[in-house]
């Protein structure tokens, strides 16, 4: 899966370069923080849920994704590890119709 800048929903994200070895872009979802506004940090957790929950090439859901972070999420769960248990306990069910 390779969900990519041109497909996102959003266009209003900063595109700031990040050194390849940054955490916030290498390595699995941990308690770094998401930058919600950094277009690279949301493109790479989209696609490491999106292969953690096996959606393929599912563009749509990447996009439900994205859609949900940016509006249901709450502001206090921040860390990337924190994002997956929030969306797993308050979409269950939402993201296996997918």
């Amino acid at each position: 899966m390779s969900f990519k800048r041109s497909d996102m929903l959003y266009n209003d994200y900063s595109w700031s370069h990040i050194a390849g070895d940054d955490p916030r872009v290498s390595g699995p979802p941990d308690n770094t923080m998401l930058n919600r506004k950094e277009g690279y940090e949301v493109v790479y957790f989209i696609n490491k849920c999106a292969e953690k929950w096996q959606w393929k090439e599912n563009v749509q859901a990447c996009r439900k994704l994205e859609k949900a972070i940016r509006l249901h999420v709450p502001n206090n769960v921040r860390t990337q590890r924190a994002i997956i248990d929030w969306i797993e306990i308050n979409f269950k069910g939402f993201w296996d119709k997918l």
